[in-house]
């Protein structure tokens, strides 16, 4: 199934007094360019948060926001900076003596100082892990299904444009036949009316007549442009999960657009011009919609 290249999901965990929070939003981008805020205490996860995205979102300019509170007391250490508090108490006993006042100074009072203590969440701590990783990977789902959702009403739209598109160029096709056959009507009237006479010379006229139809033949554009119309069609419709296909279709529409070029250059009669014309735009949104898919 098609997928489109934004979207967003949400991902929330709570177990034991800790809550997670994983946010993913995705837009449009040529390649994966993933970037990750995250918490400066669960900071070591960055790269697993993304190898958890990647692995299933290939492509997109994809920013992901983690949020993690620890209300436990499990996994957390208390550290006192000894050097720090002494360099405070030191300074205030100076203090206290050079103002002649008392000295006596509790030990919880020196905690409340800047950087005395510190807070920490064990690393090396697998329970913690393993829930930012349950958390991301419901955000990536639910990430993906709006993908999907998006993905399925631009497959819908490519349908029904590369649709029109196939009627346009049988129509070219059906119009370029006749093409030659009005070419030598003209031209023998156009003869007659310059020499005034019946009189024509056939082996000449034979001769033109094969020089205009190499000239004005598109029979080889309309073949490779039902062809490629037969790769598009099977290749947003056959697509395998996690398969991205963006790139090949953008490389399909270019090829389509140069032979619909080369039948315009051809064209020597104003319905297949406007057909072209046609054709180009609905090539043009069709570029722009594929531009969005994963």
């Amino acid at each position: 199934m098609i997928r489109s290249m934004t979207g967003y999901g949400k991902g929330n965990l709570s177990c034991e007094g800790r809550e997670y929070q994983i946010e993913i939003k995705s837009v449009n981008h040529r390649y994966l360019d993933l970037s990750i805020k995250i918490p400066r205490s669960i900071s070591y996860l960055e790269e697993d948060i993304k190898k958890k995205i990647s692995e299933k979102v290939k492509r997109g300019k994809i920013d992901v926001f983690v949020t993690f509170e620890n209300n436990s007391q499990e996994c957390k250490s208390i550290k006192i900076n000894k050097d720090i508090a002494k360099v405070y108490i030191e300074q205030l006993k100076e203090l206290a003596t050079e103002e002649n006042i008392s000295s006596n100074i509790e030990v919880t009072e020196i905690s409340k100082f800047p950087d005395v203590l510190s807070i920490s969440v064990d690393e090396t701590d697998e329970k913690i892990k393993k829930e930012v990783l349950e958390t991301a990977e419901e955000a990536t789902k639910k990430i993906i299904e709006m993908k999907k959702i998006e993905g399925e009403k631009i497959l819908q739209d490519l349908l029904n444009r590369i649709s029109n598109i196939e009627k346009k160029i049988n129509e070219i096709s059906q119009k370029s036949t006749g093409l030659i056959e009005e070419y030598v009507v003209k031209l023998e009237k156009r003869i007659k009316e310059i020499l005034k006479s019946d009189e024509i010379d056939k082996s000449r006229l034979a001769q033109e007549v094969v020089i205009y139809a190499d000239k004005c033949s598109i029979q080889e554009e309309v073949t490779r442009l039902k062809s490629h119309i037969y790769q598009f069609e099977n290749l947003v419709c056959a697509i395998e999960e996690n398969e991205t296909i963006g790139k090949k279709l953008d490389f399909i529409i270019q090829e389509m657009n140069r032979e619909t070029n080369t039948i315009g250059s051809k064209a020597n009669s104003l319905e297949i011009t406007n057909a072209v014309i046609d054709i180009k735009t609905e090539l043009e949104d069709i570029r722009e919609q594929v531009q969005n898919i994963e």
